[in-house]
């Protein structure tokens, strides 16, 4: 087992990180999914050697993810915060693949770029803006998009 290889580039997405209040633009973001956090993980540690848990303290929710190395149980933790979506999952989630950084999951993620796009309209209180194109299309899938931008 060569836990270096956990800092591996393993697939990302992109999504939206923010909406401008300013102008109609949007910050995007790229991202790793946990599954595919949890497949590096059995890749290299091997699933017998891996495992996760959640831990509430103080009212926080803590992933933490333990790989037996040489016999002992090492843990790393970390914290999420809620998605808009989901509450729990969102936190679940995100805090697992927080943890995941701490062993080098996805830590490539820090040093991608962020992209600015054209967005529908500015962020506002009541106003729902999305991603579009130069033309002004609606963009459904962000991570076809970003991935097909030049530089």
């Amino acid at each position: 087992m060569e836990l270096k290889d956990l800092q591996k580039e393993i697939p990302h997405k992109w999504r939206v990180q923010s909406f401008s209040k300013n102008k109609p633009s949007a910050s995007i973001i790229a991202y790793i999914d946990a599954r595919d956090a949890m497949d590096l993980l059995d890749e290299v540690c091997s699933p017998e050697n891996w495992q996760s848990d959640f831990k509430e303290v103080n009212g926080r929710l803590f992933a933490g993810i333990g790989i037996n190395i040489d016999g002992n149980w090492v843990w790393k933790w970390d914290t999420g915060s809620e998605s808009n979506i989901e509450k729990e999952k969102g936190e679940v989630s995100d805090g697992f693949k927080r943890a995941g950084v701490k062993w080098g999951v996805g830590r490539f993620l820090y040093s991608m770029k962020v992209h600015y796009v054209k967005a529908s309209a500015i962020k506002a209180q009541g106003t729902y803006p999305y991603v579009v194109d130069d033309n002004g299309k609606r963009v459904w899938s962000i991570t076809e998009y970003v991935n097909g931008l030049k530089g």
